[in-house]
């Protein structure tokens, strides 16, 4: 059976996961975003098995007008910060309840926007504001569930995924490309020889941009086999999360989590070894800063 490919496809998974006809875009709580701001972002409410979500997506068909190199599912400075928006938003309109709506991350990006007028006005501010409302809806207890439909790459991906508590993935069949940056950026970067990058990628997870090497390494929690899946399998990850959080196992998810993880698949090897290698170092000088 052949698979389609759902890089560009973020509104069609927005359809496909959620609650049929319940997602509003651009509304939050009591909350409305100006739809003019950050058009390559997708930001609103839905339910899922009649329960309220945040979705966040980025929109691949969308370019923005003020910076041209926002387009094709590129978060730029705007975008950045209407993520950001969103997730505050949902603390906020959570903030007397005690339950937390999940938010879910619809991830499918090629990168930032690396403009010079974003970086003058400040990209990296907008992508941290992004980064840091995810952790900080994450320590009030929101669970957040990412899924990759297409490609998640480079400091876009940093902001747009690698926070959630669990990250879930289509398969390699339709497409996926996980990884920090292309080959031929990391040969320009590194001065190494491209073929030897190459054969590196063929086998090692470090290197490798599949769903199949980053699960190795414990980036993943789970792959998706099939699309029509990926709703049952948000779900489901969303309950384990909300048991982990029950239970004050936080540490079980996250970044922490999926280090945990990239041991026990033995993606990271060495992982402990240098953890503790730094603690003894910081124990030595640990009364200078504590």
């Amino acid at each position: 059976m052949s698979v389609q490919p759902m890089i560009g496809k973020g509104k069609a998974a927005i359809e496909m996961i959620l609650d049929k006809n319940s997602f509003i875009e651009n509304i939050i709580g009591n909350y409305k975003q100006d739809s003019k701001i950050g058009p390559g972002a997708i930001i609103g409410t839905g339910k899922l098995e009649g329960k309220e979500v945040t979705v966040i997506t980025n929109d691949a068909t969308k370019a923005n007008p003020r910076f041209p190199v926002v387009y094709g599912g590129i978060i730029g400075m705007e975008e950045g910060y209407k993520m950001a928006t969103a997730v505050y938003k949902t603390i906020e309109a959570d903030e007397n309840n005690e339950t937390k709506r999940p938010i879910v991350l619809i991830v499918d990006t090629p990168g930032n926007g690396p403009g010079k007028v974003e970086e003058i006005f400040g990209m990296n501010k907008s992508t941290g504001a992004y980064q840091l409302s995810l952790a900080e809806a994450r320590f009030k207890g929101h669970p957040i569930i990412a899924m990759i439909i297409g490609r998640a790459i480079s400091g876009a991906f940093l902001c747009h995924g690698l926070q959630a508590d669990h990250i879930l993935s289509l398969s390699s069949e339709y497409k996926t490309m996980i990884h920090v940056m292309p080959l031929t950026s990391i040969a320009r970067i590194t001065k190494l020889d491209i073929e030897m990058l190459e054969n590196l990628s063929k086998n090692n997870p470090v290197f490798a941009s599949g769903a199949n090497f980053f699960y190795k390494l414990g980036g993943l929690e789970e792959i998706v086999e099939d699309n029509e899946k990926m709703r049952e399998t948000i779900i489901k990850h969303i309950k384990e999360v909300e048991e982990l959080i029950k239970k004050g196992e936080r540490d079980k998810t996250g970044p922490w989590g999926r280090g945990l993880l990239g041991e026990e698949r033995e993606g990271r090897k060495t992982r402990a070894i240098v953890i503790k290698k730094m603690e003894k170092e910081f124990e030595k000088i640990e009364e200078n800063y504590l």
